[in-house]
């Protein structure tokens, strides 16, 4: 089982384990060459997001090479709650290569679908390609594996519609929004209750070039902080409402026991008649938005529960394109693998054609010593009839003998072309070290 990864992710770990594992960027290339230095390893690569930490792995010796990157894994982790290694899953042979493309084309991401993976192992495959000498991580084999996994990635996204549709209530939030004002480039956005989930749909807003963000929440350090990340400005719960007429889109997301925007004071504090649509995602549980105030004239007031069915209904059509993204990478397991087979005839196949090329070198240069009145022209021209030839010999042998080892036959193969051709001794497999 030349093949190995060993990971943890939001399956095996909930979050603040999860972090523990994590590398950060300038950590990645000594944990790369960690797991490279007892030479059992010949080829890694290593994926570190807020989901998953998994090591990826070519191996030249078993069993001990991945015990090895669980340590390294588990040492990265300290003073957890239970061992390290019970977080830890190996997967080995084809299913750590089908895990890779599984994870690039998003079917093992905890929102389905999601697109941003591809590029973080694109950069993990960038991080590990840019080591060199002793400390190598990326070979023959890891550059086709991980080119043909970013390509099964885009595969199942231009050939199924695995990612279409929002997938999680801020990119629901988004959705909505798109639809009521077409571009959010130049809006304006407010949030009422600085929490985790209002953050995360400003942050989706902001990317869709929502811009002059106010904050509020009741704590003023923390709306700050928020409000900075965001290059917006911080108000004091009291004072929202000052800037709420001159708002396009509202968050809110507090923890209060009753509603902070009631039909009441909206009617009071709001201009009669809105100018412009006010978009308002209420995502707080209690509500804190009365539901009055989504019937009025512009006012289009949306809930939890209403972003909660669009992700549903979004999640069921994603599932539904589970099959054909499956079978899109249950092909390119086979075609990767069949290449990778392959590579067990190479050694064999140099070493023939070595053989054959001092052949006839020595018979062509015998042959010319015994022609001194050729032209170098007419020499030049005897040197590329006889490589021809020998290419036209020995391609269709060489084809043969790989396809051959490419559906698993290539011990009786070869034993019969070692002996035919009197081609003696091994050597290793492609792409190992």
């Amino acid at each position: 089982m030349p093949f190995a990864v060993v990971g943890v992710n939001h399956r095996t770990a909930p979050i603040e384990i999860r972090e523990r594992f994590a590398f950060s960027p300038d950590e990645m290339p000594d944990a790369l060459a960690q797991v490279l230095s007892d030479g059992a390893i010949s080829e890694a690569a290593l994926i570190s997001t807020c989901n998953r930490t998994e090591f990826y792995l070519h191996l030249s010796e078993h069993e001990a090479a991945v015990a090895h990157v669980v340590r390294t894994l588990a040492d990265q982790a300290d003073s957890l709650p239970k061992p390290a290694e019970r977080y830890i899953y190996v997967k080995q042979g084809l299913d750590a290569v089908e895990h890779l493309y599984r994870v690039t084309s998003g079917l093992d991401s905890m929102v389905l679908g999601e697109v941003q993976i591809q590029g973080q192992v694109r950069d993990a495959y960038e991080v590990a390609r840019s080591l060199t000498g002793q400390r190598q991580a990326v070979r023959t084999v890891f550059n086709r594996l991980f080119q043909s996994a970013l390509s099964v990635g885009g595969r199942v996204r231009s050939e199924t519609r695995l990612s279409e549709g929002a997938a999680s209530v801020p990119s629901a939030a988004v959705e909505l929004a798109r639809k009521i004002f077409g571009s959010l480039r130049g809006r304006r956005g407010m949030v009422l209750g600085a929490g985790n989930m209002g953050e995360l749909t400003l942050e989706c807003l902001v990317s869709e070039g929502v811009s002059s963000v106010i904050v509020t929440s009741r704590s003023l350090t923390r709306a700050q902080k928020v409000a900075g990340r965001f290059g917006g400005s911080a108000v004091s719960f009291s004072d929202f409402w000052e800037g709420l007429p001159e708002t396009d889109i509202v968050i809110t997301s507090t923890s209060a026991p009753h509603a902070m925007i009631t039909l009441e004071d909206f009617q009071t504090r709001m201009p009669k008649k809105l100018k412009s649509p006010l978009f308002i995602v209420d995502i707080a549980i209690p509500r804190d938005v009365e539901s009055e105030i989504g019937d009025l004239p512009n006012v289009f007031l949306y809930t939890i529960d209403d972003l909660q069915q669009i992700v549903t209904a979004n999640y069921e059509r994603r599932k539904a394109e589970l099959p054909k993204a499956e079978k899109i990478i249950e092909h390119e397991v086979e075609k990767f693998w069949r290449w990778y087979s392959g590579l067990r005839a190479v050694p064999f196949i140099k070493q023939l054609r070595n053989q054959a090329e001092q052949m006839r070198q020595s018979e062509v240069d015998r042959t010319l010593s015994e022609l001194d009145h050729l032209s170098d022209s007419d020499r030049e021209k005897i040197q590329r009839l006889s490589v021809t030839l020998l290419k036209k010999f020995l391609h269709q042998p060489t084809a043969r003998i790989r396809a051959a080892a490419e559906d698993g036959r290539e011990h009786d193969v070869l034993e019969a072309a070692r002996f035919l051709f009197d081609v003696e001794g091994e050597s290793k497999t492609e792409g190992s070290k």
